[in-house]
């Protein structure tokens, strides 16, 4: 469908109704390929690769049904037409069962014709760009399960089982831990993946606009609603509503909330009868519901509505060892976003990483290793490279973060850090730990600590 006009070989043995239709076609932005039997349309359609096929259905060497099965089986996504002088509704049947997209009976008005054709070529391109847009989410999706550290492989788990659950699922974890690339995971691994995901963050806009924004508004709803407005809630009608940070939802409109979970029902602002509509819930918040719920900043029966299914994502001060899996795979996208070679990190960088504590979590090292790439001057990121929102100590996490770590996740990081420092070289580990190589072993089943494969040695 090059330079706004389409490819349509057409597959007819009378030569007078072939001129008739190209010479009145190629005036409408149609390129005509004909072919008069079976035969020469087949080679017509691997040669030339048509946008659209119109076939009369009796030819000279076969029917419209020899040919069918032999185009499908090179591109059946190719939208094909029947032309027939003997049309049958049993015909008609067969032919779509074949593969045809349309069965159309002569004669037949040319301008009726190119309304059917146009309308082909229409829902041929729309479903190009689908395939497009899919290909490109499945290039830029992102992996919410990056690593291989036990905190990681669990959350996976739990995913897995709850993907095609129908329940309200509340995600919960720190800023930047990955509560939305979690979600749109759980949308597109669930039932309801074809259709829409509408996310809001509840934080983003205030109580008279997030209303209007959720449940839509009638025109004349209030001052400024100059026309109707379709709300989220509406939009996501059999797909997924992804409510961000749904702690700070205002409290006149939990109850709104609890009604569409309820009832699968709402109401536009100015409007004076509910509309239903089918939604999967997905809240995700940072802060802590129970004490909002005890402080009466949160309504409780909402609470309880929402956490039918809570998943809770570990913050990547939890998961260390998978730091060097994540940072490989954000430089690997930063280098292609911006045009350049493979960006490695240097020891004491790979160090550094693993040492600071992380209170933005993975959006936090996407910023450091975005800042990184962006000034550094060769192809390895060194420590001095980087640029921390709070110097990590020489020695291991901030002093800060040392008094919030228990004993165990101190013993577990610092070992991790000096696995990554050795390439994975467990009895080299152990040397520069002071501790015998069994006892390392013990450690490392005990803290679920995984070694990179083939270099347990």
């Amino acid at each position: 469908m090059s330079h706004g006009r389409t490819r349509l070989l057409f597959v007819e043995d009378d030569a007078a109704i072939r001129f008739a239709v190209r010479d009145f076609l190629d005036a409408h932005a149609f390129d005509i390929l004909e072919a008069d039997s079976c035969a020469t349309g087949e080679q017509l359609f691997l040669k030339e690769r048509p946008d659209l096929v119109l076939t009369d259905y009796m030819l000279g060497d076969g029917t419209a049904l020899d040919l069918l099965p032999r185009l499908r089986a090179v591109n059946a996504s190719i939208p094909i037409i029947v032309l027939t002088g003997h049309g049958t509704v049993e015909l008609a049947v067969q032919a779509m069962k074949e593969g045809a997209d349309d069965f159309l009976t002569k004669p037949i008005a040319l301008p009726a014709l190119l309304v059917i054709l146009q309308r082909a070529t229409e829902r041929q391109r729309d479903r190009q760009q689908q395939l497009a847009q899919q290909a490109r989410q499945r290039r830029t999706a992102v992996d919410p399960f990056v690593g291989t550290s036990a905190a990681i492989q669990h959350l996976r788990q739990q995913a897995e089982r709850v993907a095609t659950a129908e329940r309200p699922i509340l995600v919960q974890g720190e800023t930047g831990a990955g509560k939305g690339v979690l979600t749109r995971w759980t949308h597109a691994n669930g039932r309801r993946t074809e259709h829409p995901f509408v996310d809001l963050n509840c934080a983003s806009l205030p109580r008279e606009l997030l209303e209007s924004e959720l449940f839509g508004h009638e025109r004349g709803a209030f001052t400024g609603a100059v026309a109707q407005k379709t709300g989220l809630v509406e939009l996501a009608h059999r797909g997924t509503l992804f409510l961000d940070e749904v702690g700070d939802l205002e409290l006149s409109l939990q109850p709104k909330l609890l009604k569409v979970l309820e009832e699968q029902a709402f109401r536009r602002v100015g409007a004076v009868r509910d509309r239903q509509v089918d939604v999967r819930l997905i809240a995700a918040t940072h802060q802590d519901l129970p004490r909002l719920v005890s402080e009466n900043k949160f309504r409780s029966d909402l609470y309880f509505r929402i956490s039918t299914i809570p998943i809770t994502i570990p913050p990547l001060r939890h998961r260390v060892e998978d730091i060097p899996v994540l940072a490989r795979q954000l430089l690997d996208r930063l280098a292609f976003d911006i045009g350049r070679g493979r960006i490695e990190l240097a020891a004491d960088a790979d160090r550094a990483l693993a040492t600071y504590r992380w209170p933005g979590n993975i959006r936090e090292l996407r910023n450091v290793l975005e800042r990184a790439v962006l000034f550094a001057a060769g192809p390895v990121l060194r420590a001095q490279d980087l640029s921390f929102e709070s110097a990590p100590s020489p020695g291991g996490p901030s002093a800060e973060g040392d008094l919030e770590l228990t004993l165990e996740e101190l013993q577990r990081r610092h070992i991790v850090a000096v696995l990554q420092l050795v390439g994975g070289h467990v009895e080299q580990a152990a040397a520069r730990l002071g501790v015998p190589r069994s006892s390392l072993y013990q450690k490392l089943k005990a803290m679920q600590i995984v070694v990179p494969k083939g270099r347990g040695r």
